[in-house]
């Protein structure tokens, strides 16, 4: 039976969850007081980044992700295994990938860094996360098969010395399955079936709580991968959570849960929100199918020029506390004024925005 929820050791996260990705620990604009107003559950950070700025033994000095941060609730990290594809597969000069792990040079800086699969469980146990994500090697979906197959044998082998190395450490530190992270497995293969089938069936048999959709989710026309997305959530028992990693754009959520996902992240919310770019629903939450049918879904671009006077909110389904309070007038001249505000009021509504599309989905499961 498909997960509702996930307990862990912050405490029960209700499914499906849309994460925001705070990158270096912070969603830009916001606190973690404006993210529990807007209802979110849980947050992504990314141990790439963490591990260079503020650093490892920073966090740990200032007592982990959640006292540095100031959000108690659920902390996901990902292991970067995204971000060394995107920083080093595209230009080679910032490190390579090889068989024991991924060496880097951040660009403006001398220093070199080993992320190794034991390395990568080791930083997330020690910043306190509550789910980790084992290292993996990202590909394109355009790539072909040899370098597929080559990745699916290293995201296997990395997923196996992370499994024995969490376990390691599990036993040093005396965690119980109450006190433990969660730790899942990331599904690489491509557009290929037979790799994506090879891939998670080697990491079902390793063993994990939880699995992700691996690799870019997009086509060269920016449309979303929804075959292989579906099959490789196929290939995965379904009482397993699943992760649609790097996935945020509404009707791309709808359509991954659709096919079995339960958690997602992303950047683009809270990107649009900064740059104008504003989500609304067309349907009240009372409409058949918690009015998520048809063309439930619109932009609204906070610079166009016929908002000037609008008195309207940006959304009259929104209980968001920007739509709660200001008009799409006063964000417009926020906006024109370059005011910090108005990145801070649009986040907070794209934010609430996507939770209040989990609870529709959450409702159209329950009537269902």
């Amino acid at each position: 039976m498909r997960a509702r929820s996930i307990d862990l050791r912050s405490g029960r996260l209700k499914l499906p969850a849309f994460l925001p990705d705070a990158t270096y620990g912070v969603v830009r604009t916001v606190d973690a007081a404006d993210l529990e107003a807007c209802g979110v559950a849980a947050l992504v950070m990314n141990t790439f980044h963490l591990s260079q700025k503020p650093g490892s033994s920073t966090i740990q000095a200032l007592g982990g992700l959640h006292r540095m941060t100031g959000w108690q609730k659920t902390i996901t990290t990902d292991s970067g295994g995204f971000q060394a594809y995107s920083l080093i597969r595209q230009n080679p000069k910032f490190g390579s990938i090889h068989e024991k792990g991924i060496t880097f040079f951040p660009e403006g800086s001398q220093r070199k860094y080993q992320f190794t699969p034991e390395k990568v469980v080791q930083l997330q146990l020690g910043f306190g996360s509550d789910i980790i994500i084992t290292l993996d090697d990202c590909t394109h979906v355009d790539e072909g098969y040899t370098a597929q197959r080559l990745s699916v044998d290293r995201t296997i082998a990395w997923a196996r010395q992370s499994k024995k190395e969490y376990n390691r450490l599990l036993e040093q530190k005396k965690l119980d399955s109450a006190q433990r992270p969660l730790i899942f497995a990331v599904v690489q293969g491509g557009g290929y079936k037979d790799l994506r089938q090879r891939c998670a069936e080697a990491l079902l048999e390793i063993g994990f709580d939880g699995f992700g959709f691996g690799g870019w989710p997009l086509d060269k026309d920016n449309q979303l991968l929804s075959e292989i997305i579906g099959y490789t959530r196929e290939v995965i028992p379904e009482q397993f959570p699943m992760h649609a990693l790097g996935i945020g754009h509404p009707v791309n959520v709808l359509a991954a849960y659709e096919h079995g996902y339960d958690l997602f992240d992303s950047a683009m919310p809270t990107r649009d929100a900064r740059h104008g770019r504003l989500y609304r629903f067309t349907q009240p939450a009372a409409a058949p199918g918690a009015g998520l049918t048809g063309n439930w879904f619109a932009f609204a671009y906070v610079d166009n020029e016929r908002n000037i006077r609008s008195a309207a909110p940006i959304s009259e389904f929104c209980d968001c506390p920007c739509c709660s309070r200001y008009s799409l007038g006063y964000l417009h001249h926020l906006f024109k004024q370059g005011d910090s505000l108005f990145m801070r009021l649009a986040t907070l509504h794209n934010l609430r925005f996507m939770v209040q599309l989990t609870e529709r989905i959450h409702s159209r499961m329950d009537n269902a």
